[in-house]
């Protein structure tokens, strides 16, 4: 017989969680009530990174080593007081995907087996137009996790020049997210340009280390800066989110004096609560200040201007940049 659900208690509302003891997370054996309980402990941290953003359902029914499906479109037996957004795909085809505003909308999605948590870069009120520029430093294989770093490190001095401030985080797996906040909002295609053209310039001072090949083969053991993450329809795990990991690994945010001796292993859901009571949240006061693109659209103009093409869109784009060598 199936053990009773459990009735939690958040934001003044009563959310069901079936399954309590599943385990999610063999390295340790956490359950999935652990994983709720570890999201109530990051509180207001992890909903500061979903709040009134559309968010993909990432679903894994048996837990982080089970089969897992996406699901962008809520089920339709769902509380009344459960927000979603009505997003358009580069399919041209729209769905109802859910739109998390506090607590209790983390709780629900974990009842349904998402383990983590991967909005848009985009509000509700504006749909079309993204607010935060991501960076995506993603290790090819073989790549030490040293190596990213030293790349992060990159980031930051690129942007700096420019003026600009990112904020990084683990990804929660093997590689570092950086992320701008970004005034005015633009459109995808500006975003993912000036990640192209960051990606680029990187290229350019770190050859042998870096990549923007969009063809696997082509990469090497190099970092690659993920500049399609930017386009639209693409996700991102958000700060504080766990991953599908055996030992259930968190995306975890830094601050930039910390980047130099991360290792992502640190970050799980029994280290990272006691972490963010001891030092609090390193991305607070995120938005508070939020940077032009202009000096990153100028380097894609330079770029475009010295003969050198888009690079490729993501598979199932209506009109990919150039074909497949």
């Amino acid at each position: 017989m199936a053990p009773k659900p459990i009735e939690v208690e958040v934001c003044g509302r009563q959310v069901s969680v079936s399954n309590p003891d599943k385990v999610f997370f063999s390295a340790r054996g956490e359950t999935k009530i652990d994983l709720v309980n570890y999201y109530l402990a990051v509180g207001e941290c992890v909903v500061d990174g979903v709040r009134g953003r559309p968010t993909v359902l990432k679903r894994y029914p048996d837990g982080a080593e089970g089969e897992f499906f996406f699901q962008k479109r809520v089920p339709e037996r769902r509380p009344p007081w459960l927000r979603t957004a009505k997003v358009r795909f580069p399919s041209g085809r729209y769905a109802d995907e859910l739109c998390p505003m506090d607590l209790a909308h983390v709780v629900w999605a974990v009842n349904l087996g998402a383990i983590g948590l991967d909005p848009w870069p985009v509000r509700e009120s504006d749909l079309d137009r993204p607010d935060e520029l991501r960076i995506d430093l993603d290790p090819q294989p073989g790549v030490p996790f040293a190596q990213v770093r030293s790349v992060a490190a990159a980031v930051n001095e690129v942007l700096s020049e420019m003026g600009i401030t990112g904020w990084p985080k683990t990804s929660g797996s093997r590689g570092i997210h950086i992320y701008v906040p970004i005034e005015p909002p633009a459109g995808f295609e500006d975003v993912r340009s000036s990640a192209l053209a960051l990606g680029r310039e990187l290229e350019r001072r770190m050859p042998d280390v870096v990549t923007t090949a969009w063809w696997k083969r082509e990469r090497g053991e190099k970092v690659f800066v993920d500049y399609n993450q930017n386009a639209r329809d693409r996700t991102v795990a958000s700060a504080y989110s766990v991953r599908a990991t055996p030992d259930a690994r968190v995306s975890f945010p830094l601050r930039w004096n910390e980047v130099d001796d991360v290792e992502p292993d640190q970050f799980n859901i029994s280290t990272v609560p006691a972490l963010v009571s001891r030092h609090g949240d390193a991305w607070e006061g995120m938005e508070s200040r939020r940077f032009d693109l202009a000096p990153l659209l100028e380097l894609a103009q330079r770029d475009r201007a010295e003969g050198i093409p888009d690079a490729p869109l993501p598979p199932r784009f209506r009109k990919p940049a150039f074909p497949r060598p």
